[in-house]
């Protein structure tokens, strides 16, 4: 990579490759955006004509988009405060304390990202389905927590490493409670990383599906498994209408991420979110009181 950059003719092909492989992962995003506000009624690319009409579908009077949208940003909220929750408490755990067979318990908590979806959801309906539980949005975004809690953990566990010991342990010194200390300096500190595992944890949640398939009903639909029926029965290029908006959801996702992350500081830069640990020396003499 050094050697293409030191040449005009490297710098060149550099650039060409880079640019072809963006376009390559970017144009099935513009292609369904682009055909969102076509006319034609099967959604063909390039459109014949330009219309908001399947945008004005998507929210009229019967539409079951409105309702599984509802539903997909209920389930995702909850999945956000379950996650946090977890993924706070196991980071704390992982990354302050010195726990035994520790990588092996961090592998353990990694393994809902390396095991299939669809294992995750037959075994989450056959714990659920017993209990009655199947169409409620607490088992939903409880089986969704299994899929974002590890993403919280790995968020906030880079987070805790950027902030530095010494700060709680000169607050501890001057009279602080552990929880005053998690309160006025782990928190205050921690808040950037937080934002991102909560908006990871939602975005998560928002576009699964395989979880959702398995313990919604008819009359609770998340969005994921309302674009799939859709798609199964007949073809309607309102869902092109919903996926650019998905789209929308993601991209500001991100640019709040990093907006996030450029606020949190120029610290530690190892972490995800690297946080600036003389940021809080003037909240340890705060804590002790």
């Amino acid at each position: 990579m050094i050697e293409l950059r030191s040449t005009l003719a490297g710098r060149i092909t550099l650039a060409v490759l880079s640019t072809l492989i963006l376009l390559f992962l970017v144009l099935p995003i513009v292609v369904i955006v682009v055909t969102s506000f076509g006319k034609d009624a099967f959604g063909n690319f390039p459109p014949s004509g330009w219309t908001f009409g399947w945008y004005h579908k998507l929210f009229a009077e019967g539409s079951k988009w409105p309702a599984a949208l509802a539903l997909s940003a209920l389930v995702a909220s909850l999945t956000t405060v379950f996650s946090l929750i977890l993924g706070m408490t196991a980071a704390t755990a992982l990354v302050r304390s010195e726990l035994p067979l520790r990588s092996a318990l961090y592998g353990l908590v990694l393994a809902p990202l390396v095991i299939p979806q669809v294992v995750i959801a037959l075994g989450l309906f056959l714990l659920f389905e017993p209990a009655a539980m199947l169409g409620s949005p607490i088992a939903i975004a409880l089986g969704h927590t299994v899929l974002s809690a590890p993403i919280a953990v790995m968020i906030l566990m880079a987070t805790l490493k950027g902030i530095d010991e010494r700060l709680e342990d000169a607050a501890a010194s001057m009279g602080a409670s552990r929880i005053t200390v998690a309160r006025r300096i782990i928190f205050p500190l921690a808040v950037p990383g937080l934002v991102a595992a909560a908006i990871f944890s939602f975005i998560t949640s928002f576009d699964e599906f395989f979880i959702a398939q398995f313990l919604s009903t008819v009359n609770t639909v998340t969005l994921p498994v309302q674009v799939f029926n859709v798609l199964q029965y007949n073809v309607d290029p309102s869902v092109t209408a919903i996926s650019a908006i998905l789209i929308a959801i993601a991209v500001l996702a991100l640019a709040l991420v990093a907006v996030v992350r450029r606020l949190g500081g120029s610290g530690d830069r190892t972490g995800l979110l690297p946080t600036e640990p003389g940021a809080g020396i003037v909240a340890v003499s705060e804590a002790a009181k």
